[in-house]
This record gives structure tokens, C-alpha cells and sequence, in this order.
């Protein structure tokens, strides 16, 4: 399969969960697992659907590693899906398909914007089909930085927002409305959370690392990574008052 036709599979699963959504109303907690929703469940079934359809192996949130060898999409359904159950305006469908090199290619959806990033490896990010150029640094006291948990302390920065969905949160990053994104709870995002928005990242030159050091591209489903995202020099800082945070 190459890029573009990946690519289209990965829209065509997004727009699968779009259609889903239309007229859905439950947007309550299952009760079989904890934190889990029934529009977790609704938007796990039609995208997975397609991307097994197309003969993709999905690690999905909701359903794990499915069955074969290759390519992999890694996939969240409905990332801040409490948002989406409140309803806040902020949450997302994000796939990143994954080969042997790492993230390939990743559509991440804003549900309640409207709005569609997707990246491919080494073809640059778009939004809404109009590419992204490349993110120039900040200083650190000018910046407006998205945060995931709660930081203990200001390290300098001039803002932060919580928001609740890490796809959207990298996006936003990566088209400028946020400067740098940084994790500050303790080991809580799966990959589906994070992939898609950093291969947009990217490709939008920003640089994206996990707090610890280890390779935030992985295919184990109980694995959880820390990242903090910032284009050029705005990395280190953040990543030092990220580790200090521990401490």
C-alpha cells in the first residue's frame, strides 16, 4: 500500500466514526470497564471496521492488538471521550499507522470543530488539506503550553491550558495555537493517544520525546509514556522542569 492510499484508508476510518456519531445519544459509561464509554465502543467498531477491511492490524484502545503481521494502526477512537460526554468541545478520533520505521501516516479528527489534521512520513502535515508550515520556537516566558495532569510548579512558561485530549493537544501544537504540550501525569498515555498527533508534530517540525528517554513509538498495549512536545530550542526546558517535577 503506499502513502496516498494509505492515507485514504485512514481518512475513510475516521469519516467512518463521523457517520457513527451522527445521531448517537449515548454518550454515558458502559459499566463494564472502568472510565470507558459506549461512544468508545460505537467509534471502536466502525473504524475498525475499515481499517481491517483494508487489511491493516489495529491496536486499539478499546480492543487491543488485533490479529496479523505488518502494518499496524494505532488507534483511539474517541480521545476525551469525558470531554465528549459532558459535552466539552474537545475530542478526537486519532489514527498513526506504524511500520518497521515507526509512524507512517495519522489523521487525528476534532470532532466538535470539524477540524482534520494528517501527516505522512517525510510529506509534511496538513490541516483541512492546506499544509502546515514549519513551527518556529518561542521563549519560554512567552509561551502558551498545553498540559496533561497537573504541574506542581510554574517552570517559566507564560500560560498553560488543560484540556483533556492529547491528540488534539499535539495538533494544536503543531498548527501554533499551543507553543509546546507537556504530560505531567505519571505514565498515563498509551500510544493511541499520543501517535497520531506526533507524527503531525513532526512533520510541522516540532521535535516530540518522552520525558524519560524511552522510544514513545509502541506497539504494547499496556505500555503508558510521558511526552512533552516543543519545536526547537523551547524542548530542553520544558523536558528538565518535566524530570524535575518527579523529584
Amino acid at each position: 500500500m503506499d502513502d496516498s492510499d494509505l492515507l485514504t484508508v485512514l481518512h475513510a476510518a475516521v469519516t467512518a466514526v463521523v457517520a457513527v456519531f451522527d445521531g448517537h445519544d449515548d454518550w454515558g459509561l458502559t459499566g463494564d470497564r472502568h472510565g470507558q464509554y459506549a461512544s468508545d465502543l460505537v467509534a471502536d467498531e466502525a473504524a475498525l471496521a475499515v481499517l481491517t477491511g483494508a487489511g491493516l492490524r489495529v491496536l486499539s484502545e478499546e480492543s487491543g492488538l488485533g490479529p496479523g503481521s505488518g502494518m499496524v494502526a494505532v488507534l483511539d477512537p474517541l480521545d476525551g471521550s469525558t470531554n465528549a460526554s459532558r459535552p466539552l468541545p474537545w475530542f478526537a478520533t486519532s489514527i498513526c499507522a506504524v511500520d518497521d520505521t515507526g509512524p507512517r501516516a495519522s489523521v487525528v479528527h476534532d470532532h466538535a470543530a470539524g477540524i482534520r489534521h494528517d501527516a505522512v512520513r517525510g510529506g509534511g502535515a496538513r490541516v483541512d488539506g492546506v499544509p502546515l508550515v514549519r513551527r518556529e520556537s518561542v521563549e519560554l516566558g512567552d509561551a502558551l503550553v498545553a498540559v496533561n495532569g497537573l504541574p506542581p510548579r510554574n517552570p517559566g512558561w507564560g500560560q498553560f491550558r488543560c484540556y483533556g485530549a492529547a491528540a488534539l493537544d499535539l495538533c494544536a501544537v503543531a498548527d501554533g495555537r499551543f507553543d509546546a504540550f507537556v504530560d505531567y501525569d505519571h505514565d498515563a498515555l498509551g500510544a493511541w493517544d499520543y501517535l497520531g498527533g506526533l507524527l503531525v508534530c513532526r512533520e510541522a517540525g516540532v521535535d516530540v520525546a518522552d520525558a524519560e528517554g524511552r522510544d514513545l513509538v509502541t506497539l504494547d498495549h499496556r505500555a503508558r509514556r510521558t511526552p512533552v512536545a516543543a519545536p526547537g530550542a523551547l524542548l530542553a526546558p520544558l523536558l528538565r522542569a518535566r524530570q524535575e517535577a518527579d523529584r
